[in-house]
């Protein structure tokens, strides 16, 4: 009986998948949409690799980092590279991109109940942007590519309203939460807005943006985690299933470029 015990046991591990109970837990922050939604899309993928995957969504981009750090969680995905070096640097973290973990882009858009093409922006026309520092300069950059304005180094990306030189609509910057961007419409001109907060109110990037980057988008948004744990053999697992052919087909599905896969 013993036997035939260790015989079922070893057939399983060379299938890549283990019991329920034998399964190991992956903790994972992420933003609604899309990326809880991928990582839901992925659970059957880790769970035949012996992996638990929890998916844990914040509606703020300080928590999802801030309990990595704490090894409340274990890893998180719903950031871009400069936004995480910003923050690292703001709050004394020690988070870390996952090598070769870029899973897709989500083009940055500008949004408006009030005007339908950019020439209707009047004088004094105000503009929200996110207020943490990478998408702050995110949107301006985006707002220098459309004429609106001119930056002191037009390829900074940590630019601030302080660096813009040349501003002849006289626009009116306004920082607030991101999450709060969609709700602001109705009191802003124009509102830029990251796209799993756009899918979030419903905003469709392709149909309603007044302008949006294009697929060449630097912002790739990636897994992150600590330095103890961005190696380990969990995580690559995980990031080898948000890469797969199967998870970047379920984005091209799902979000008919909305999101844009980045490998």
């Amino acid at each position: 009986m013993i036997k035939r015990l260790h015989i079922l046991l070893f057939a399983l591990l060379l299938a890549g998948s283990l019991p329920a109970g034998a399964a190991q837990v992956l903790k994972v922050a992420a933003s609604a949409i899309p990326h809880a939604q991928i990582l839901e899309f992925i659970k059957p993928q880790l769970r035949a690799r012996g992996i638990d995957l929890q998916v844990k969504v914040f509606t703020d981009y300080i928590q999802p980092n801030l309990q990595v750090e704490e090894r409340q969680l274990d890893a998180n995905f719903f950031q871009h590279q400069p936004y995480l070096n910003a923050f690292n640097k703001e709050h004394g973290t020690h988070i870390v991109a996952v090598p070769n973990s870029a899973v897709h882009v989500e083009p940055f858009g500008a949004y408006s109940h009030k005007i339908k093409q950019v020439a209707q922006l009047k004088d004094g026309a105000r503009i929200a942007v996110p207020n943490d520092p990478s998408n702050s300069a995110r949107s301006l950059l985006l707002l220098q590519k459309q004429g609106l304005i001119k930056l002191k180094d037009p390829s900074n990306i940590f630019a601030t309203a302080h660096d813009i030189v040349w501003n002849p609509k006289h626009l009116q910057i306004r920082e607030l939460e991101a999450a709060t961007l969609p709700r602001v419409l109705d009191d802003v001109d124009v509102a830029l807005i990251n796209t799993n907060y756009a899918l979030a109110a419903g905003l469709d990037p392709r149909k309603d943006a007044l302008f949006i980057e294009g697929s060449d988008s630097p912002y790739a948004n990636l897994v992150a985690a600590r330095p103890d744990n961005a190696n380990s053999p969990a995580i690559r697992e995980l990031v080898a299933a948000l890469r797969s052919p199967e998870a970047k087909k379920y984005v091209v599905d799902t979000y008919h470029g909305a999101v844009v896969t980045a490998f």
